[in-house]
């Protein structure tokens, strides 16, 4: 029995080359592949799929992109396994995904071996996380992302504060704080999530949906469950 997968990316030519190396793998049956969300969802409303293999950033679709369109998937589509085959490599950004219920996440610079075996790794159960190890250069697989502590409230709060504007000094007037205390929560969140830079921050907030942003549709009644 084949596993039956959906492809979605918004580059053509990637795309292209996916169907093309995926075809002849005598396992998998690509059922259909689409360009941005709406024609995603259409596909997957139409279709029985075991898996499905979606980039990360596809603007312009009707059901957006990123965390919001994957949460969207997973409420619609609750048995479904999806490998995110993204350019982004974040850890922080794996762990959200995870939290979600994204089996895997891949980088484009991998081969695509590492995307066969994902596949066919999450389709038996399993969850599929590689990582190199910067001193040996080797790709390990991981059941799930390293993850750190989850942050406090008080973390969230502070780091939400700080990406939507405000300074360290207005944070802590609002939340009634010193200044060194907001500073060290703001610290400790970083920490916890494998950053170290405010660029990164600020990236990792918007993807995570920690700043305000619009909400993809709701599924509607006719929405057909795998």
């Amino acid at each position: 029995m084949k596993i039956r997968i959906l492809l979605a990316d918004d580059h053509p030519a990637l795309l292209s080359g996916l169907i093309h190396e995926l075809k002849a793998i005598p396992t998998l049956d690509i059922i259909g592949a689409a360009q941005d969300s709406g024609a995603l969802i259409e596909l997957l409303h139409a279709n029985e799929c075991d898996v499905l293999v979606t980039d990360y950033v596809m603007p312009g679709g009707k059901y957006g992109d990123g965390i919001g369109l994957i949460s969207y998937i997973k409420r619609a589509y609750p048995n479904l396994k999806i490998v995110v085959f993204s350019t982004m490599e974040n850890q922080a950004l794996t762990q959200e995904l995870a939290k979600l219920g994204v089996n895997s996440m891949l980088a484009k610079t991998q081969h695509t071996n590492q995307l066969i075996s994902a596949i066919h790794a999450v389709y038996a159960g399993s969850n599929y996380f590689p990582s190199e190890n910067r001193d040996t250069g080797k790709i390990g697989i991981s059941q799930s992302p390293a993850s750190n502590h989850s942050l406090t409230k008080r973390e969230f709060e502070v780091v939400r504060l700080y990406v939507s504007g405000l300074s360290i000094n207005e944070i802590a007037e609002q939340l009634h704080r010193s200044k060194q205390t907001i500073s060290s929560q703001k610290a400790s969140a970083m920490r916890k999530l494998g950053i170290s830079r405010d660029a990164d921050l600020f990236r990792f907030a918007f993807e995570s949906s920690m700043t305000d942003g619009p909400s993809p549709p709701q599924p509607s009644n006719t929405s057909k469950p795998l």
